[in-house]
């Protein structure tokens, strides 16, 4: 191990002083990328006092902190690719724990980096670990016969209201990702129309995402009825299905299924892999490619109605293979349809800059 008196071993990371001196605490910020010398950058990041390990979310197995001499230094110096915003967190004793150096957080236990080529995010505010988010005054209890059980849904006018922008896993757009504030800087920009957001928290991912009717019958015949009649400006009429994950694949199949209901989606790293009994496989991924949507789409419906906006993560190596197919197939299906590709992987910190400019284009 390095000795401890070593005097700025970190200075390519602009951090001064030795590992575990006051100057150098003093000064910590990270995660600090360099360039690598075989391309792409090398991060730092640093752990204060105890061993420690670090999560990513999506993107790379879990790495360990190594200990600086005898010092309370724990760091790790991760290979990173071109290009990269992931979300992580340090694992201690069974515990997460968002970074303390970091001022990008992502909830209570995560934070958010970022290599220097990684495009801005315009809009998204600046939000520590700490910091609590405003969630909208209108929240609305939704009891639904055809889903079971109650949940609440929180309604956001933007700019005065307009279309309604129904925003799949809502629970993460409120509380983890500050969707409220980046819609409304968008809006005030003028690189989005006023827009009510739809905060619709997922009590069942599995059950309710995974091309089941269930969800948007109840979306027609009991949500949209109640937003409409909530007093909250809206035009259930012209909606925007906005879904990551499985949250794509669902707003995809709503778009096959209830081409009455969706002809505006944004999606994020659609899940397209899924088809039935493939979560049973040792390898999810190595069921049919583009799973049932595909197998849908093959049967050449007509989506000459809708506009659909698909982005993936550039970094989402086995996603690809499926969602590819997926997007060409919708195209060929007369679908007016948008392909991006984002510097992330599978992520909800890379998802925030398409929610903003898809949701934008859907709505023409």
């Amino acid at each position: 191990m390095p000795p401890a008196a070593t005097e700025n071993a970190f200075a390519a990371f602009g951090l001064p002083g030795a590992p575990g001196s006051d100057e150098f605490w003093a000064a910590a910020r990270t995660p600090a990328s360099v360039p690598a010398d075989d391309g792409g950058w090398v991060t730092l990041f640093l752990w204060r006092g105890s061993p420690a390990t670090l999560g990513f979310e999506s993107w790379s197995p879990e790495i360990p902190l190594h200990r600086w001499d005898r010092t309370d230094c724990w760091y790790a110096e991760v290979p990173m690719p071109e290009r990269l915003r992931v979300t992580y967190q340090f694992l201690v004793d069974g515990m997460a724990y968002a970074d303390p150096f970091n001022p990008a957080g992502a909830g209570l236990d995560r934070s958010i980096a970022a290599t220097p080529d990684a495009p801005d995010q315009p809009h998204w505010p600046l939000v520590g670990a700490d910091d609590v988010l405003p969630v909208p005054d209108t929240r609305l209890r939704w009891a639904s016969e055809r889903l079971g059980g109650r949940r609440t849904v929180r309604v956001h006018p933007v700019g005065g209201g307009g279309p309604v922008v129904l925003l799949l896993d809502g629970d993460d757009w409120l509380y983890l990702h500050p969707a409220t504030a980046a819609f409304d800087s968008a809006v005030a920009a003028g690189d989005l129309p006023p827009v009510t957001l739809v905060f619709l928290p997922a009590k069942d991912r599995a059950g309710e995402f995974t091309c089941r009717p269930a969800l948007w019958e109840a979306v027609r015949d009991e949500l949209l009825p109640l937003v409409a009649e909530s007093g909250v400006p809206a035009d259930p009429d012209r909606l925007v299905v906005a879904g990551q994950s499985l949250g794509g694949l669902s707003a995809l199949y709503a778009a096959l299924e209830f081409p009455e209901l969706v002809s505006r989606v944004a999606c994020q790293s659609g899940s397209f892999w899924w088809s039935p009994g493939v979560g049973d496989l040792p390898d999810p991924f190595a069921g049919p490619t583009g799973g049932t949507v595909a197998a849908r789409l093959r049967e050449r419906p007509d989506l000459t109605g809708l506009r659909i906006a698909f982005d993936v993560g550039e970094h989402e190596t086995r996603m690809l293979p499926h969602c590819e197919p997926v997007e060409a197939l919708t195209e060929q299906a007369g679908a007016t349809v948008r392909i991006s590709r984002s510097a992330a992987g599978h992520d909800r910190a890379g998802w925030r800059h398409p929610l903003l400019r898809d949701v934008a284009w859907a709505l023409g």
